[in-house]
């Protein structure tokens, strides 16, 4: 081969080399999720679909158990992110926990009210004197139901009798007739309507954007990392607002001890009402309508700074991403 040939290819090689230094060196990072969750699922489409892989980053997801087991791994520095509820860091913040939140992972209050098949439901102030199961406290879906309760002029102490039993276990008594309602996440959701039992209120369309899961990081992580994560998050995101089919493949195999029907509708009944966001973007809107359920029920003073709590400089840069 020519010397000059030999010159050419290796100057060539060096430049695509010198071009793209940031992604070809496998970062490793530690994300800690609260539970494995179908509401993380932008999550498991950014790990299945090699998005993290491809901003590289070496990506390890453990599963804490719960929110705040995960958000304390991010501050103790045993994981650099964490997935959960926004409200826990927020709470964390206010005592002076140097935490925020980096990235949307869920849009919407992905709660519903459903009751069996004959049960007379016209609006919320039907539910005063029923039983109902929900979820062990503390909760979101459960949080959400007082909530509309006190809305709607009720006491969820003295008008309704709600049967508090641990998450995800709520189609069980449910399905057994012990309580004509029941307040759920999916998939539980659509394992009761499989059942039989129907949806008859939806609070991701009632509330619009809400700000109900998200991605928390220390204020002193590494920027370049947390820009990565950003934007494998960001791509999953648009690869699921395009790709129905896929992303429900994707879901059927990190739940597979779920029927595949279920999974399915309840993976198609999120992505139709917004659960799932279309960016990484968290609006001002969205964080105040989820961090007011959160005052209203005591468990937060105030609301978090916005400017300070979301971290625009790792958001902007994902969605301008071609």
């Amino acid at each position: 081969m020519p010397l000059l040939t030999r010159i050419a290819r290796a100057t060539a090689l060096i430049t695509i080399l010198l071009a793209t230094p940031a992604l070809a060196d496998n970062k490793k990072v530690t994300l800690s999720q609260a539970f494995q969750s179908m509401l993380y699922l932008p999550l498991y489409v950014a790990i299945d679909e090699g998005f993290f892989t491809q901003q590289g980053l070496d990506l390890t997801k453990e599963t804490a158990g719960a929110p705040t087991v995960a958000l304390s791994a991010v501050i103790s520095g045993s994981a650099q992110f964490s997935i959960h509820g926004p409200e826990w860091t927020a709470i964390a913040a206010s005592k002076g926990a140097p935490v925020n939140i980096i990235a949307n992972v869920v849009n919407g209050a992905a709660v519903w009210i459903a009751t069996a098949p004959d049960f007379k439901f016209d609006g919320v102030k039907d539910v005063k004197g029923q039983k109902v199961v929900t979820g062990l406290m503390p909760t979101t879906s459960t949080s959400l139901f007082m909530k509309l309760l006190k809305e709607n002029g009720m006491d969820a102490k003295t008008d309704v009798d709600m049967i508090q039993v641990a998450i995800g276990s709520e189609p069980g008594p449910f399905v057994a007739k012990q309580a004509d309602i029941a307040v759920m996440y999916e998939p539980g959701l659509d394992q009761a309507v499989a059942k039989g039992m129907k949806v008859v209120l939806g609070f991701p369309k009632l509330y619009g954007a809400y700000a109900f899961s998200a991605v928390t990081a220390r204020n002193d992580v590494d920027p370049d990392t947390a820009q990565r994560v950003v934007n494998g998050m960001e791509m999953a995101m648009r690869f699921m607002t395009r790709n129905e089919a896929k992303t429900v493949e994707i879901a059927k195999k990190e739940f597979p001890t779920l029927d595949p029907a279920v999974v399915e509708a309840a993976v198609k009944r999120m992505l139709a009402d917004g659960v799932y966001p279309p960016s990484v973007d968290i609006t001002a809107d969205a964080l105040k309508v989820s961090m007011d359920t959160q005052i209203a029920l005591g468990n937060l003073a105030a609301q978090p700074d916005y400017k300070t709590f979301v971290v625009k400089k790792f958001i902007e840069p994902a969605l301008a991403m071609k």
